[in-house]
């Protein structure tokens, strides 16, 4: 018995022996066709209603797509009275098309050209399927009979053109369903004969969509046929050149980027992939990938949020938490390394004041999709000593000297460690206060009072209380400046063993006040170094108590040990 994985046929590949396709570079956008109200419309669980197409049209228009793919009227009442809403209710721009579907059959042809009356910009897009497969098991019938279909359905369409309104502007889209199914020469002889029939001019010129219907071969593969097509189509000048990928290989992405680089002129894609099976081509990741390369998509999607968001209740479809550019965790890192090299990249271009985006690990920079007040670093076990820092600075403004990165990151992903999961940026600051700045374990500074000697420049006398367990010490010190003081003051009360490793400070907004930090790392008598955190209105009282807390954490530390 043969293994399962043998029942199914190679894809046989493309009689090229050169092609061009490889050296190529993407240089500009495609013109683009939403297919979402069709396409990805069809492939609903629970289609759109009325309210919800009209809905996302304007989203789509609100993007930038000049060219709609509405709905196949002939299809149903409902897409057939969605159509009439569009054109009637003035829903429309004057610069944008839209674009009907329907299949080469005469009674489907003639209900779509009722459909559209009174359009100002339409595209009639036909279709008929030509591939090996379908030709065999659905319509029996060898390729002189499928192009017939074709070829009776454009003379039809070509007639009832004629006769339209002649305000009406009707361009044409002829598409050999399922292309990549089909044998190259088979799919350029049908386009030819299309071509033929509708009397086309590079004036006038009729898009030839070749769908990758079911994605049945890589995507070089896909371009090679693209490219084969396009190198042997007669009049090639008098045609448009669009494509339209799937992604059942999950590699749509892919066929579109190759498939353009063959020679592809149009792309029709949906929002976020959507449409049957495994989606169509998801524009929007197509789009952003143009713009991450330096070129402008044509696309506005500076507010992706609401793109998401109108894209979700419409459809009734979630886009996937790592769905490039809007998911929700694709600008966030939980790796520590990951964190560290955002955390210097966004410093680097702090300091260097430069023209271009880089930060490692960040394709593009959030804010250029509206991301820009979301955490880009989350924190749990995983994280390294820069994520909290990062997360400490970016959400609350405390700037934490970087020898406190490790020590701080420790703590936290002990925390994470223990609660088994992500800490959201308010518990990261509930252990920096903890751990740093409510420490009254030992010490605590009660009361407080320096005053500048007389007659001794720089010179400070300090007065103050420290309660330890209950009881009150009496300090008095004079020394130079305000720490200085503290310290001798300190020292002649008994608390010795302690001296000065590094001080820093720094102002942090509160509403209209300003707060002060002072960082305080300090030599213990043990011979290990401790930091300690004060916050205070004044600079000097947070210095003060900076060093409390310094001198709090030693005792808790050595007491551990």
């Amino acid at each position: 018995m043969k293994p399962s994985y043998q029942k199914y046929i190679p894809f046989p590949g493309v009689p090229m022996t050169e092609r061009q396709w490889p050296a190529k570079r993407l240089t500009k956008a495609p013109m683009w066709c939403s297919v979402d109200l069709r396409d990805g419309n069809q492939a609903l669980e629970q289609p759109m209603n009325l309210e919800e197409k009209l809905k996302m049209f304007h989203l789509l228009t609100d993007v930038g797509f000049k060219e709609i793919e509405i709905g196949f009227p002939s299809a149903s009442d409902t897409e057939y009275e969605i159509t009439r809403t569009l054109i009637e209710g003035g829903h429309i721009p004057d610069d944008v098309t839209i674009q009907v579907l329907v299949q080469a059959r005469e009674h489907l042809i003639r209900k779509t050209f009722e459909a559209v009356r009174g359009a100002k910009n339409v595209i009639i897009h036909f279709y008929n399927s030509t591939s090996t497969l379908q030709r065999k098991v659905v319509f029996k019938k060898g390729m002189e009979g499928i192009i017939d279909i074709a070829v009776k359905g454009a003379k039809l369409i070509n007639e009832l053109a004629q006769k339209a309104d002649p305000e009406m502007n009707i361009r044409f889209e002829y598409s050999p369903e399922s292309f990549s199914a089909t044998e190259p020469q088979n799919a350029v002889d049908i386009c030819t004969r299309v071509m033929e029939e509708m009397h086309v001019t590079p004036d006038n010129p009729i898009i030839l969509n070749l769908p990758n219907t079911v994605e049945c071969c890589m995507a070089n593969e896909y371009a090679d046929e693209i490219e084969y097509f396009i190198t042997h189509l007669p009049n090639r000048e008098s045609a448009i050149i669009s494509i339209h990928p799937h992604n059942d290989r999950g590699t749509g992405v892919a066929a579109a980027e190759l498939g353009m680089l063959a020679g592809a002129e149009r792309v029709e894609a949906s929002l976020f992939g959507n449409g049957e099976r495994t989606g169509n081509l998801d524009v929007v990741t197509v789009a952003m990938n143009m713009y991450s390369q330096g070129i402008d998509p044509k696309l506005d999607f500076h507010d992706i949020r609401r793109v998401r968001e109108i894209y979700e209740e419409c459809t009734k479809m979630e886009v996937h938490p790592r769905h490039p550019y809007a998911g929700d965790l694709v600008f966030t890192a939980f790796s520590g390394s990951h964190q560290d090299a955002i955390n210097k990249g966004k410093t680097y271009m702090k300091e260097t004041n430069s023209e271009y985006w880089e930060v490692p690990y960040l394709p593009i920079d959030p804010a250029d999709v509206g991301r820009r007040y979301e955490p880009i670093i989350r924190i749990n076990s995983q994280s390294g000593k820069g994520g909290a820092a990062y997360v400490m600075e970016s959400v609350f403004g405390y700037t934490i000297p970087h020898a406190m990165h490790t020590e701080f990151g420790d703590i936290v992903k002990h925390a994470s460690d223990v609660a088994g999961t992500e800490l959201l940026p308010q518990a990261i600051f509930t252990l920096f206060k903890e751990h740093y700045i409510n420490i009254e374990t030992a010490y605590a500074l009660k009361k407080y009072r320096f005053d500048h000697v007389e007659n001794e420049e720089g010179r400070v006398h300090f007065v103050g209380v420290l309660m330890h367990h209950g009881q009150e010490i009496q300090l008095d010190g004079i020394g130079n400046g305000v720490i200085d003081a503290f310290f001798k003051a300190v020292e002649k009360a008994g608390i010795t063993g302690y001296s000065f490793v590094t001080y820093q400070e720094q102002a942090v907004a509160q509403g209209s006040d300003s707060m002060a930090l002072s960082y305080i790392a300090l030599k213990a008598p043990d011979g290990k170094t401790v930091f300690g955190v004060g916050n205070d209105s004044d600079i000097s009282v947070a210095s003060l108590k900076g060093i409390v807390s310094a001198i709090n954490r030693s005792i808790m530390q050595q007491s551990a040990h």
